[in-house]
């Protein structure tokens, strides 16, 4: 990180863009006598402009930069070592350049100035290093010599700490005495006997049945009553929220109980509010299971029916078949027709046969639809409590359904029980003209109410997984600011382009086609048949892959994690939670990401390991290890792999690739409703990761195995630097 910020620029795009003299540079700097004080004055300035410091004594300049300074003076890379062999020659240039040029020092009303504007800039800011690098390109843009790093670390530091009290100042301030009682109530009060109320509030996950369902609800209504404000948090960026939720939810209520009464304050708070938006979208995905549930219990009841009725379906043909042989004969031999049906068993029989063949009919004919209905008691148990505890919201295309679910939830008395929330060919009209009770009209309301979360048509306020489209939309007016955007605002000009590119391209493939010239592929009896790709892969290739492994030297992961780790310094991406300062314990650090990515868990990493106990593993983890520290190693790792010679033999990193791969589960994530028939009838999840052109896995995400893939897609190549340089992504979705 220090690296990033200080040091010269080696690549040859940063020197074109930074180190490139104009030609009243080059005036001022050869009107220095000798070649020695000309380089000298040259690298000075270079130094101040990027990365905006002046040169320290005894300072290595990068050969490229020397190179690169020389070829635009006319002199030679050995002529800066003469530079300054006084002290004050140094001295005196850089007075000169900042004469010249206005650079200012550190020092007076500028420097009040710049700590001024970096307590604005440190509630916005998202860790320790945004607030730094955000510092030197200010000092850059003011034309402000950069202090020492260690004084832009103790300056961040402060101005984060003072944001962290400003705001959690701001947040109690807007509680009244009232509101804080409650909050500080949650600390001692005591749920269930043995776990406080604030602890009891966040042991929360998405449940499978109803039982889970109601204990949702519990905590959900208890929040509802709280009835914290929302304004509360008016003003706070959300990365903000983010981190004093995400300390809620470490700390011990003890401990919480320990903090200053303001902070302890805006944490409760935050976590009543975030708690009450999770609980909530927990509620709706624990409905969406239950759905998926009730739906596999009656396709299994039909497939079971079905499968009873094999015998009698059996006998049921075995008997018309003798009928009507024995009725072919009598027909062939002018025979009775009647003798011939005695003989065949009996007009009884004869009854019995179209009788049984009319109910196998019905059986073989039937739908899941006709058994849903038997999970009516499952959702009476809690659906009325769900839907008066939800704050759900509808496009006017759902408001059919939304006043359904309100007769559902008891809001509405009225006798009647409309179906205008079905579409007019809907399966579920046939079955509800015969329903009793109006039991599989409120089945049906339930399901397409998870249908609608599904497609957005309806959705909760202040909800991250199931909240308003539009919220996640960016606006038309900054969307046409956007200089990078290279497509037009208005559909029609964008479908017109598109169908018009299809129609070329269809043309070229009827004259291919007719020439019979497609490449890789030809056209018989009307369907385009493509050329399966043959392996171009040299016998010799896998002998010189077992030879590669053999001269690879043998090492240990742990010595491999330390050397990458001095190289790349991604352990600095796992910072305090709270301060946002790196951890210092690298070792203990590397130990617990051995223990996560071997999946050995701290206990064990803690016996096979001879510097740290679980204690110390355990604090590690809890307070430097999260999904944002993790993605931010990863994309240290993926970038510094993609500046490595070999990689760029593999691509230019502008092209990637993703897919998921699927992982089983236990037979417990049936229940949960993570079954997709793509991959069989066992239960799992998918791990949906982007790989670019230099093979450098930038980004992975866990995802539902019954979801969609492509909304993933947009996240992964969001998430990194790495993701957004990719012009051209491949997926199979």
């Amino acid at each position: 990180q220090r690296s990033a910020l200080f040091d010269l620029p080696t690549d040859e795009t940063a020197m074109l863009r930074h180190y490139t003299l104009a030609d009243d540079d080059l005036e001022i700097i050869r009107a220095r006598r000798r070649p020695h004080n000309r380089f000298g004055f040259a690298l000075q300035l270079c130094a101040l402009r990027y990365p905006g410091r002046s040169l320290t004594p005894g300072e290595v300049i990068p050969m490229e930069v020397t190179r690169f300074l020389a070829a635009q003076l006319g002199l030679k890379s050995d002529d800066l070592a003469g530079y300054a062999s006084r002290e004050e020659t140094r001295h005196e240039h850089l007075a000169a350049l900042r004469d010249l040029y206005g650079y200012k020092m550190f020092t007076g009303r500028g420097s009040r100035d710049l700590k001024v504007w970096l307590e604005r800039t440190a509630e916005t800011a998202r860790s320790n290093e945004d607030l730094a690098r955000r510092f030197v390109e200010h000092c850059r843009a003011t034309q402000t010599i950069l202090p020492g790093i260690t004084v832009i670390e103790r300056l961040c530091a402060d101005a984060l700490v003072a944001a962290e009290r400003r705001i959690a100042a701001r947040i109690a301030e807007r509680l009244d005495g009232e509101m804080r009682s409650r909050l500080d109530a949650l600390l001692t009060e005591m749920a269930d006997s043995s776990v406080t109320r604030f602890v009891w509030l966040r042991q929360f996950e998405v449940g499978q049945n109803s039982a889970d369902m109601n204990r949702l609800l519990d905590r959900l209504e208890f929040l509802q009553t709280m009835a914290v404000d929302r304004t509360v948090l008016s003003g706070v960026p959300p990365h903000r929220i983010a981190r004093l939720r995400r300390q809620g939810e470490r700390y011990f209520a003890g401990d919480l109980r320990d903090i200053s009464g303001d902070r302890r304050l805006a944490i409760l708070a935050v976590c009543a509010l975030e708690w009450r938006s999770a609980i909530a979208d927990a509620v709706v995905e624990t409905h969406d299971r239950i759905v998926g549930k009730t739906w596999r219990e009656a396709k299994r009841a039909c497939d079971a029916r079905a499968n009873d009725a094999k015998a009698a379906l059996k006998d049921t043909l075995q008997g018309f078949s003798n009928l009507g042989s024995a009725l072919l004969a009598a027909h062939e031999d002018q025979a009775s027709l009647g003798d011939a049906v005695q003989v065949a068993g009996g007009w009884t029989s004869l009854r019995g046969l179209v009788a049984t063949a009319a109910q196998l009919t019905n059986t073989l004919a039937a739908d899941p639809l006709a058994h849903v209905v038997h999970g009516y008691h499952r959702f009476r148990r809690y659906a009325p409590r769900m839907l008066r505890a939800l704050d759900i919201q509808a496009a006017p295309v759902a408001d059919p359904l939304l006043a359904a679910a309100d007769i559902v939830a008891g809001a509405d008395t009225t006798a009647d029980r409309p179906v205008t929330f079905l579409r007019r060919a809907s399966k579920w009209h046939r079955h509800l003209n015969d329903d009793d009770g109006h039991r599989l009209w409120e089945v049906a309301v339930l399901c397409h109410l998870r249908d609608a979360f599904r497609a957005g048509d309806i959705w909760l306020a202040h909800s991250r997984r199931y909240g308003d489209l539009k919220d996640a939309l960016v606006p038309a007016e900054v969307a046409r600011a956007t200089p990078r955007l290279a497509m037009p605002y208005e559909p029609d000009i964008w479908l017109a382009d598109r169908q018009a590119r299809l129609t070329d391209g269809l043309q070229r493939l009827a004259r291919a086609a007719r020439a019979g010239a497609i490449p890789g592929g030809s056209i018989e009896n009307g369907t385009l048949k493509i050329d399966r790709l043959t392996a171009a892969v040299p016998e010799e290739a896998d002998a010189m892959v077992l030879d590669l492994y053999t001269r690879l030297p043998e090492i240990r992961i742990t010595d491999l994690l330390l050397e990458v780790d001095d190289e790349i310094g991604f352990t600095e991406a796992f910072t305090h939670l709270r301060t946002g300062v790196p951890c210092k314990d690298r070792v203990g650090m590397l130990n617990v990401l051995l223990a996560e990515g071997l999946n050995l868990g701290l206990s064990k990493m803690a016996g096979a390991t001879n510097t740290h106990d679980y204690f110390q593993l355990s604090r590690l983890s809890r307070w430097h290890v999260e999904s944002d520290a993790m993605a931010r190693a990863l994309a240290m790792v993926v970038e510094a792999q993609s500046t490595l010679p070999m990689a760029r033999f593999w691509g230019a990193g502008q092209t990637a690739s993703s897919d998921g791969q699927f992982f089983p589960t236990t037979r417990q994530g049936e229940a949960m409703n993570l079954i997709n028939a793509k991959y069989g009838h066992e239960p799992g999840l998918k791990a949906y990761t982007h790989v670019s052109d230099q093979f450098g896995p930038f980004a992975t995400q866990t995802i539902p195995a019954t979801v969609n893939e492509a909304p993933y897609i947009l996240d992964g190549l969001l998430m990194t630097n790495a993701g957004q340089k990719i012009r051209e992504q491949y997926a199979d979705t």
